[in-house]
């Protein structure tokens, strides 16, 4: 009963009116023209049911409620992975989410998990973007805060900045999530002089 309430108050109260257009029978079409505006308009709604799930989600993380997130997310993957493949770089940021919201909720190994499965596809993929694999370092440098490995974070944090700055640039918004990480450890190993410039730098 807890778990539907968690799953309720978390994403079937926004997608219960999005669900039955996508799960439903799909009527049946007559001519081609018609069967390809029926897909298209099918996958229109899938797009907007990931959307609100991804949206919702996120929301929950950045009010610190990482177990209301997870059943958001969850829907993001499950229909991500059907209208994508199972495969797709589009599933990497619902990964990251996932794991995020777990280690939030106490549960490295599944957060490992979520982290592996993101690393895969970044590693079968040739054409990801260096935005992406940003976004991936940053959550492998904030698993491994978690796990308290502050040299493998500070690490992956490095890869985050040196990617995001590739990306969008030496002063951009983007970089200045890497650079407040990773002053934050040098703050907690009391090294202020790189943290206050790291600070400085955000």
């Amino acid at each position: 009963v807890s778990h539907q309430r968690t799953d309720w108050i978390s994403i079937h109260g926004h997608i219960c009116q999005l669900l039955l257009p996508v799960l439903g029978p799909q009527p049946c079409f007559h001519s081609e023209k018609d069967r390809k505006h029926g897909k298209e308009q099918l996958l229109r709604r899938q797009e907007s049911l990931i959307a609100v799930a991804l949206s919702t989600a996120q929301g929950f993380v950045w009010a610190g409620k990482p177990l209301e997130a997870i059943p958001a997310a969850l829907q993001a993957l499950r229909f991500t992975s059907r209208v994508f493949g199972s495969g797709s770089k589009h599933l990497v940021p619902i990964y990251l989410l996932l794991a995020e919201a777990s280690t939030g909720t106490g549960r490295l190994r599944q957060a490992a998990k979520y982290l592996s499965q993101a690393r895969w596809i970044v590693l079968q993929t040739p054409d990801c973007s260096a935005a992406l694999q940003s976004k991936l370092h940053r959550g492998l440098g904030l698993f491994s805060i978690a796990e308290g490995n502050l040299d493998q974070a500070l690490y992956h944090l490095a890869n985050d900045v040196y990617l995001a700055a590739a990306e969008f640039g030496l002063n951009s918004v983007e970089v200045s999530g890497g650079y407040f990480h990773m002053a934050s450890i040098f703050f907690r190993q009391n090294k202020m002089d790189a943290a206050n410039s790291l600070y400085t730098e955000v």
